[in-house]
């Protein structure tokens, strides 16, 4: 997968004049990478012009106009992206209720070690994580996770978390846009 590079992130004042059509454009990316899995865990597929996205976001929001500060924000979201064969993803962990999020995220402290994709041919594919978001006995609700398919394109993806065991199958649409990744 391509990272992105400083000659296409705008300054921020350029971005916002640009942001509504840029936003509907990556708004209509996401729908069709970000898949559910059991009703709580949300995993967005990024791409190069998600993670752009993101960048332009931070830099609008914090109004960074310092190189080196420019800078710092590609390299981080860059990370999200996946080698040649991997799929990079951002998970969601969505639990409302913030008394049942802390017991969850608590307990469900080595998730992402249960996190896979399936192939076609049923080969289960585990994910890898940054180890950094896991702090002292709990999970944070968003974590940045990859699959290294070998280029393979995915059919499903789940959890075989003892405490959360969900799969949901991919689309069309949604192996199409991965596929594009790969």
């Amino acid at each position: 997968m391509n990272n992105v590079n400083r000659e296409e992130i705008l300054d921020y004042v350029t971005y916002e004049e640009q942001r509504d059509e840029v936003r509907e454009k990556i708004m209509k990316i996401k729908e069709v990478r970000r898949i559910n899995v059991g009703g709580i865990l949300s995993f967005l597929f990024e791409n190069k012009d998600t993670v752009r996205y993101q960048i332009q976001e931070m830099i609008r929001v914090e109004r960074i106009v310092k190189e080196t500060d420019i800078q710092h924000e590609i390299k981080t979201y860059n990370e999200i992206l996946g080698k040649s064969g991997e799929l990079g993803c951002t998970l969601l962990i969505e639990i409302d209720d913030p008394v049942e999020r802390d017991s969850k995220l608590t307990k469900w402290i080595d998730l992402p070690m249960h996190l896979y994709l399936k192939l076609e041919d049923e080969t289960r594919i585990m994910a890898t994580f940054d180890e950094r978001q896991i702090g002292d006995g709990r999970l944070s609700s968003v974590q940045y996770i990859k699959f290294n398919t070998k280029g393979k394109v995915p059919a499903a993806i789940g959890s075989d978390h003892p405490l959360f065991i969900e799969e949901t199958s991919l689309t069309f649409e949604q192996k199409k846009a991965l596929s594009d990744d790969l």
